[in-house]
């Protein structure tokens, strides 16, 4: 049996979560106690197995309660990104049919416009304040019993797609019926990454994202310790790795980027000796990021390239120094042209995968297209296999450029640019082009905000060209004071992509 109870048992007084800025502590005992008590109110409200459950919650160890509470009774559970408005919110409450819906106070503006969307909720909490429409969670919760359900079976997380190009799409697979606690989920994780009680997770990013959220829970499984940062920041992370000897963490490449422009004397001075395993994922790293951080941090940089749909492919320190630039050797990883036939080595294409089971819920149409006549699934990213069957990310289809007929994935460029020091990060994008159709723009935040001008815009221009074909290159520059990122790392690229094509036909 594998879940926090065992742990609440064995060792009450352990922290499962310990908040990075507050050092609010959650230990197994109170876990334990608190999700039971949730898990209670819902069955006595009439809500059981195959229903869903939607939290608006900041990073907060409440996210934690809900999560096992709809874990152990055999039910849904989706994390709504606490970033969108209220009516983007309230389209993944309505799409989900959540019959439970959780907030927080510090989500109180968004939380009262959700109102208008949770008509068919039967259960509407909040927590750490009350608002019109709420009861107060922790007042609900305290008139029921911290015992067990009479049977307990697991439930399951169904992720929504971040939106970057659209509408988020909810990610369906079936329960299993198993009881609660008997299997080891994410087992394959736990092994390749060398995952046991002892290892102290830091949890840089916010729950609602798949990895974050997943991850953390995994951890709590098999009774380890979760730092979770409230918000991330790249000297702070570097003191909580410091003063947690935390053993194992999870980034993405831009926070490795914040972590390389800080001065070299204030990354120099923490002792991070106790990581081993420091993983990352989510979006394609540069490899001179990644060959700085493995420079900095030793032979513990870690990568996969996955997704909530399907897909794993992985590659350790010393094999991606043998080969840069790849995410990993891929099994049952197919490259296919726009005719649908599978491509050879060094052609790119879109990535597909053998053995993918999901769906997007209420999306059937979407669902379909997602998968080809042979039955292997996609997420619409691009990239290609080399001649040794090592798996290299171009882009997203989505994001391609078409200039004059030549399609360009900005990715490269993206890499390049954002290798310079005053680049602090970078969007490449399509912007109208009355002679090409679109042309390549960068929209670069910079390290100093003083050096944003025509002068650093001549610069990097020409720092692309000294090193990629002049096709690729931006022939414009703005600067901005911060590109539209998801607390996640994704970034925005159709509301970027919004600002030029406004009045104009988009092929987004």
């Amino acid at each position: 049996m594998s879940h926090p109870g065992i742990h609440a048992r064995a060792h009450p007084d352990k922290a499962s979560v310990i908040m990075g800025r507050s050092g609010d502590v959650l230990t197994y005992r109170e876990l334990e106690e608190r999700s039971r008590r949730m898990a209670q109110l819902m069955a006595a409200r009439g809500l059981g197995v195959g229903d869903h459950v939607a939290l608006l919650m900041e990073n907060n160890p409440r996210y934690f309660d809900i999560s096992w509470a709809a874990q152990r009774s055999g039910m849904y559970f989706t994390p709504v990104n606490w970033h969108l408005s209220a009516t983007e919110a309230g389209y993944i409450v309505e799409n989900c049919g959540a019959r439970c819906l959780v907030v927080s106070k510090a989500m109180a503006d968004i939380a009262r416009g959700l109102v208008e969307h949770a008509g068919k909720v039967d259960i509407r909490l909040m927590v750490d304040g009350i608002a019109e429409g709420y009861e107060p969670y922790e007042k609900a919760i305290a008139d029921y019993p911290a015992e067990p359900l009479d049977e307990e079976t697991e439930g399951a997380f169904m992720f929504y797609s971040s939106g970057t190009t659209g509408r988020p799409k909810g990610i369906m697979r079936p329960l299993s019926g198993n009881p609660f606690g008997s299997e080891l989920q994410m087992q394959f994780i736990l092994e390749l990454y060398e995952f046991d009680e002892s290892s102290v997770y830091l949890c840089p990013a916010p729950l609602y994202h798949a990895a974050a959220g997943a991850w953390s829970t995994m951890v709590q499984r098999i009774g380890g310790t979760v730092i979770l940062m409230e918000s991330f920041d790249a000297a702070e992370a570097l003191k909580l790795i410091e003063h947690h000897r935390v053993t194992h963490a999870q980034f993405v490449p831009t926070m490795f980027v914040r972590m390389l422009k800080l001065p070299e004397e204030e990354r120099s001075g923490y002792d991070l000796s106790s990581l081993r395993k420091a993983i990352h994922a989510a979006a394609p790293c540069p490899v001179e990021v990644k060959r700085q951080m493995l420079d900095w941090w030793g032979p513990v940089v870690y990568e996969y390239y996955a997704s909530s749909e399907a897909g794993f492919v992985s590659i350790g320190p010393e094999e991606w120094l043998a080969h840069p630039g790849t995410v990993g050797k891929a099994q049952g990883v197919h490259i296919v042209g726009e005719d649908g036939d599978e491509l050879s080595s060094g052609q790119a294409g879109t990535i597909y995968f053998e053995g993918a089971s999901f769906a997007y819920h209420g999306e059937p149409e979407k669902t379909a297209n997602a998968f080809n006549e042979r039955g292997w699934g996609t997420v619409g990213d691009v990239g290609y296999l080399d001649e040794e069957g090592y798996l290299h990310l171009t882009d997203r289809k989505d994001h391609m450029i078409i200039s004059g007929g030549v399609n360009i994935y900005p990715q490269e460029t993206e890499n390049l640019l954002v290798g310079h020091p005053s680049v602090l990060d970078v969007a490449v994008i399509g912007v109208p082009s009355e002679e090409f159709g679109e042309e390549v723009k960068a929209v670069v935040q910079t390290v100093d905000p003083g050096r944003a001008g025509p002068e650093l815009e001549e610069e990097l221009i020409a720092w692309c060209r000294d090193r990629l074909a002049h096709y690729k290159c931006p022939r414009s520059i703005d600067f901005v004071a911060e590109l539209p990122r998801l607390a996640s790392g994704k970034l925005l690229k159709r509301k970027l992509k919004d600002r030029y094509w406004e009045g104009r036909a988009t092929r987004i």
